[in-house]
């Protein structure tokens, strides 16, 4: 490559485009952080894509002892099996309505904790607050169910015996071993566990609302409600629109961890969802090919959801996804 000098034209042997030396300064700069990245990077390769031709047992009727090559191909067989099935309707029936009063629950609540600390003027509170409502996130599931099941407890529980001694009730409440009580429970506590976190993204989008913006809603004479109403919830509507579409496509998702950590005999109606069925119907029983087409089928419902949800927010208005 011929560059320019002063003496006329030189040869450079050790040209570098500057794009290319724009890329080699920040891999220098930040090799730590592109270091960092590799594990996370090289476990999601491992575990999703690489999996993809695991798919295939979904059509096959699999004997893991005769493997992928001599397993019988029985094509949209176990679907069939599986839609006839009266314990898979009823996991997705109680799927569809727990999931979606987590959405419905556990949607505005991390939006009105994250106005709320927002609001928060001492900043040593706040950042204690923070750190406070983070944590539950870090818990395990058996971790949250075990402290749920001691407070919540009819004879000793602390909720019960504190409501007692107000007088409120005359019995225990059986917030665990009723299924109706535990419905509630199960989806209060869930909402609990990731409020925290949860506002995290919701703090960030306030973070990038313009301060012109509330001198101005200020100037006008509105109040700290209507700047909220008027600034703040505008201001975050994109990313409420955008975990709201991603949320959709979880609505035939379950944890199993969660619903193991708060099973017992008196809520099998309520706690029998997918992940559940999966566990029973297809891991613990051997059936690779049926545990395989029921998470085929809950990916592709949540994608079509997806798919769904963004173009109804497009036409609305919103940015949405894609």
């Amino acid at each position: 490559m011929l560059i320019k000098t002063e003496g006329g034209y030189d040869m450079d042997t050790a040209y570098i485009p500057p794009r290319k030396r724009n890329r080699l300064a920040f891999l220098k700069r930040d090799w730590q952080l592109y270091l960092m990245l590799v594990l996370p990077v090289a476990m999601t390769i491992i575990f999703k894509y690489a999996a993809y031709p695991g798919l295939r047992l979904a059509f096959m009727d699999f004997k893991p002892a005769l493997g992928f090559e001599s397993s019988k191909w029985v094509g949209m067989e176990i679907f069939q099996k599986i839609i006839k099935d009266r314990d898979f309707l009823r996991a997705i029936k109680n799927s569809l309505v727990f999931n979606f009063l987590d959405l419905a629950i556990g949607l505005p609540v991390p939006i009105i904790l994250a106005i709320l600390l927002n609001e928060l003027r001492f900043k040593k509170f706040k950042r204690v607050s923070q750190t406070i409502l983070y944590l539950p996130h870090f818990l395990s599931w058996v971790i949250v169910a075990s402290i749920a099941y001691s407070l919540f407890k009819p004879d000793s529980g602390l909720v019960n015996v504190v409501m007692k001694s107000a007088g409120w009730i005359e019995k225990g409440i059986p917030f665990l071993t009723e299924k109706w009580h535990w419905a509630a429970t199960y989806l209060l506590v869930g909402v609990w566990q990731g409020m925290g976190w949860g506002s995290i993204l919701y703090l960030a989008a306030i973070t990038g609302i313009s301060a012109e913006l509330y001198e101005a809603a200020t100037v006008d004479g509105a109040n700290r409600l209507r700047r909220i109403w008027h600034v703040t919830l505008p201001g975050i509507r994109p990313t409420i629109v955008t975990l709201l579409i991603i949320n959709l496509g979880r609505i035939l998702g379950s944890n199993f961890e969660r619903l193991d950590s708060f099973a017992n005999v008196n809520v099998k109606d309520f706690q029998y969802q997918l992940a559940i069925y999966i566990y029973d119907k297809g891991l613990a029983s051997g059936n690779f090919s049926r545990a395989t087409a029921v998470g085929l089928f809950q990916s592709l419902v949540g994608f079509l959801l997806v798919i769904t949800a963004d173009r109804v927010a497009k036409r609305l208005g919103s940015d949405g996804l894609i």
